[in-house]
């Protein structure tokens, strides 16, 4: 179960997830989360569209 303030946090309307839920996630989910343990940063799109 998730807790609020230990796992996440909300910021305008999203649910941002803290660097120890992603610790207990176990693994690096390439979506370029905010408090990445892993340090992963999503590439940047030079096409200007949406990343496929």
């Amino acid at each position: 179960m998730l807790k609020e303030g230990v796992d996440f946090y909300y910021e305008n309307g999203f649910m941002v997830f803290t660097e120890q839920y992603h610790l207990k996630r176990g693994s690096c989910c390439k979506s370029g989360c905010r408090h990445c343990p892993w340090k992963y940063t999503r590439p940047k799109n030079t096409d200007g569209g949406q990343t496929k």
